[in-house]
C-alpha cells in the first residue's frame, strides 16, 4: 500500500518551480597591439557601466563622434583607439573616441583637441560602493574614468598596482555623498601587459578590439 504522505511530497516537488538559471559570467578581452588582457565584467556591482561598455564594444549602442559630431550606429566604438594616458606604477587609460584611427604616439587631433577630452556624446551616473569598500585592493582592476561625480562616458582605466586612494570616499560635492570611480571589472589574465603598456608611453599602444564573451579567457 502506498504512503499518502510520500505521494503528497512527491507531487509537491513536481509542482515546485525550477530555480532560475544562473546568468553566465561576461568577460571582455582587450586585444591590444601588445597582447590581450582578459577581464571579468561585474554586472552585479555596476550593471549600467557593464551594459554601456558591452554595447559600445559590440556596436550595439549609438554614440557621437566627437571629432565630427556625427552620430555613429552599429560601429564598435573602442576599435582602433589608443591608450592615450598611461602612468607606470599606476594605470593605463583608454576609450577616448577622439583617438580612433590615430597614429601611434599621436596625442590629439591635428591642430585640435587633445586625446582624453573626448566622450561618446552622453554621460551616465555613478554606481559606487559605500566607504569603507576597497575595490582597488588588488591590481588589474577595470573602472570608468571620469571628471567628477556622474560624468561617466566611454573612457576607462586598468590599474597596474594596488591603488587604495581610488577607493570610494565620502564627499560633499556628489549627490550621493560618495566620490570615486565606478569599478566594473577585474583582471583574469594578461595583467602583465598593463605594466608593459604603461612603460611604453602615452599613445604607444593601440586597442585593436574589445571582444565580449561568456567563456573565461586565457590570453594565450
Amino acid at each position: 500500500m502506498s504512503n499518502p504522505l510520500a505521494t503528497l511530497f512527491a507531487l509537491a516537488a513536481l509542482a515546485a518551480p525550477a530555480a532560475p538559471a544562473r546568468a553566465a559570467d561576461t568577460y571582455a578581452v582587450f586585444q591590444t597591439s601588445r597582447g590581450p588582457i582578459g577581464v571579468k565584467l561585474l554586472a552585479g556591482k555596476a550593471p549600467n557601466a557593464v551594459k554601456n561598455f558591452v554595447e559600445l564594444a559590440m556596436g550595439k549602442k549609438a554614440w557621437t563622434d566627437p571629432a565630427t559630431g556625427q552620430k555613429q550606429n552599429k560601429k564598435p566604438m573602442y576599435d582602433g583607439t589608443l591608450f592615450h594616458r598611461v602612468i607606470p606604477g599606476f594605470m593605463i587609460q583608454g576609450g577616448d573616441p577622439l583617438s580612433r584611427g590615430a597614429e601611434l604616439g599621436q596625442s590629439g587631433l591635428p591642430g585640435g583637441r587633445p586625446f582624453g577630452t573626448g566622450d561618446p556624446g552622453y554621460r551616465f551616473e555613478d554606481e559606487l560602493e559605500k566607504p569603507p569598500a576597497t575595490p582597488f585592493a588588488t591590481p588589474c582592476q577595470l573602472a570608468m574614468a571620469n571628471s567628477g561625480p556622474n560624468t561617466n562616458g566611454s573612457q576607462f582605466f586598468i590599474t597596474e598596482v594596488v591603488t587604495p586612494h581610488l577607493n570610494p570616499r565620502a564627499c560633499a560635492n556628489a549627490p550621493s555623498g560618495v566620490c570615486g570611480y565606478v569599478h566594473f571589472g577585474e583582471g583574469v589574465c594578461g595583467c602583465e601587459k598593463v605594466a608593459e603598456i604603461a612603460r611604453a608611453g602615452n599613445g604607444q599602444t593601440r586597442l585593436d578590439k574589445v571582444v565580449i564573451t561568456n567563456k573565461p579567457p586565457t590570453c594565450k
